[in-house]
């Protein structure tokens, strides 16, 4: 195990941190006894203390478990925008000792529909803007009970409707099979005493597989309760800490920096349901917001700001994030506004955020960080195995308390994601990296396909296979390329029938493609091609293509 790192520890914190033995509803069962009446949640205008908060999640869980019948293990699809409704939901799910299956807002009912029948899911609860996906599922998979809310009843009465998303003031429709949130709530209904345990699990976020269907990544409470509470020794986190949550809570790292550290501690939440770089700077000045973890586009937009100027913001203390590399024009922008450097993290929802952080006093820009508490990273050859060290390219691989427990229903997939070394298990991130001679980690490449657009995982053999549906569509490659705002964007090679050439424009197939898939996922760069590079056994040489597209997009 390479030490260099801990030369460059923070300062006066231990270099071993003990998890835990009690479960993420303990934290907010703890959290209200002792904050009762500090406020939890801000959300457009309105406020809800920490005791207002647990007797919500009460309330649902004893709905849930008395009329829907909800027990231990049962997995439950949180389908949902950020709001208050969604951590009342999760801790909710957690009271019963269930298991939250929380799923992108972005995701269509196709992409539901495997998710459902993956985890043989019976029970959701969804945004009203997400219900018409949702509601096609009750005849076609295990579905059976459908929760819905809406946003706005959550918001403050006089708040000005100009300035919120448009999801947060959608009119209320008119259910006619299931229940709204309030109904439950109303019930009051008392769930059963609560005896959870940090190995039940907990949370079962998805990622892309290696065939393209996504995986579901079992976490119990002790492995997210490891990187909660990192998260809040790391980042200095105190029960006064005021946490700008702009991060989608369905992703690991929003959930874990911006809602369950906020509430291990006794923190306080200002919740937006979409970003918006305007309100962003009015919430920070307004509740004094100290914390905010986000991604580099995110902070590109805030920072191109003309508005920004008009903010005061000085309440900042630590801003920081992954995804993707910070830009280091942004990094410096950031210090030159704020005074502040940001603090880049590493990590993937197998490991329920992050695995590396650079220390807050010396970070690097476009740095990985270091391995955090506990956490064993090595870099091995990619056909040997064998450990490298300083400044030799390689695949991470990691061991630590924030490790999940495996894939659901993946007993293959388990085998191929876990390498044995010096008798202890690892996690083959897939990631291909380097270390310097100090001990910090810095992304080379990815070993797998993975696109990483705005945060989002985008697996292209999964877009390759909607676009096979296209008519026109001979033979289709998806490659990553380079994109001012996203960091990286989805591209596709296509070659067309001979047929259709001619009669199909690119355009024509990009317009197609937003309607067959998630808004993240569908290609925003199409290049028609004669013939793709191939493998003498006739394999698409993908990363020629996308090496092509990377060079076409510098020369542009």
């Amino acid at each position: 195990m390479y030490t260099n790192h801990f030369a460059y520890w923070p300062e006066r914190l231990s270099r071993t941190l003990t998890v835990p033995e009690t479960t993420l509803f303990d934290n907010l069962l703890f959290t209200s006894k002792q904050y009762p009446e500090k406020v939890a949640i801000y959300y457009y205008g309105q406020s809800y203390t920490y005791k207002k908060l647990l007797q919500e999640v009460e309330a649902l869980a004893g709905y849930m478990e008395q009329t829907c019948h909800v027990a231990k293990g049962d997995k439950i699809l949180l389908f949902m925008q950020n709001s208050p409704q969604f951590l009342i939901s999760f801790f909710a799910i957690l009271r019963l000792r269930a298991v939250v299956v929380p799923i992108n807002p972005m995701s269509i009912t196709k992409d539901l529909h495997f998710y459902l029948e993956d985890c043989q899911i019976s029970h959701a609860i969804v945004g009203m803007e997400l219900y018409e996906k949702v509601l096609p599922l009750k005849e076609t998979t295990s579905l059976k009970n459908i929760l819905v809310t809406s946003y706005a009843s959550y918001i403050h009465p006089n708040h000005h409707l100009e300035d919120l998303p448009s999801e947060v003031t959608l009119p209320v429709i008119t259910l006619e099979q299931d229940v709204w949130w309030e109904e439950a709530l109303v019930c009051n209904y008392q769930a059963s005493s609560y005896h959870g345990k940090s190995d039940d699990l907990a949370v079962i976020p998805y990622t892309s597989g290696t065939t393209g269907l996504p995986k579901g990544c079992k976490h119990t409470n002790r492995t997210v309760q490891a990187n909660t509470v990192s998260a809040y020794h790391w980042m200095n986190f105190t029960s006064d800490t005021v946490v700008l949550t702009t991060l989608p809570l369905y992703h690991v790292t929003g959930l874990v920096h911006s809602a369950l550290t906020p509430i291990f501690g006794g923190s306080s939440m200002v919740i937006l349901t979409r970003w918006d770089r305007d309100m962003a700077g009015k919430v920070i000045e307004t509740y004094n917001c100290t914390h905010w973890t986000n991604i580099s586009t995110m902070l590109i937009d805030f920072l191109a700001n003309p508005k920004l100027s008009t903010y005061d913001i000085s309440s900042l203390q630590s801003i920081g994030g992954g995804g993707a590399p910070l830009p280091e024009a942004v990094g410096e922008a950031l210090f030159n506004r704020t005074g502040l450097r940001y603090i880049e993290g590493y990590g993937l929802s197998e490991t329920i955020s992050h695995t590396h952080f650079n220390p807050p006093h010396r970070s690097k820009l476009q740095c990985l960080g270091i391995p955090t508490f506990d956490l064993d990273a090595r870099i091995i050859d990619l056909h040997t195995k064998e450990i490298l060290g300083p400044y030799e390219n390689g695949e991470l691989v990691v061991s630590g308390p924030q490790v999940f427990e495996g894939y659901y229903n993946r007993v293959e997939e388990n085998g191929e994601a876990h390498i044995q070394i010096d008798g202890k298990t690892f996690f083959r991130t897939g990631d291909i990296v380097q270390m310097d001679n100090e001990g910090y980690y810095f992304l080379v490449d990815r070993l797998k396909r993975m696109i990483n657009a705005s945060g989002y995982k985008v697996w292209p053999t999964e877009v390759e296979s909607i676009l096979y549906n296209h008519p026109a569509v001979q033979q289709a490659c998806v490659v990553r390329t380079p994109d001012e705002k996203r960091g990286e964007t989805v591209k596709a090679f296509i070659i067309i029938k001979e047929t259709y050439k001619g009669y199909v424009t690119e355009k024509e197939i990009i317009e197609w493609s937003k309607q067959q898939m998630a808004a993240y996922k569908y290609p925003r760069v199409i290049e028609f091609i004669d013939h793709f590079p191939t493998t003498s056994s006739g394999k698409i040489l993908w990363r020629q293509l996308q090496e092509q597209g990377e060079s076409s997009s510098l020369n542009m």
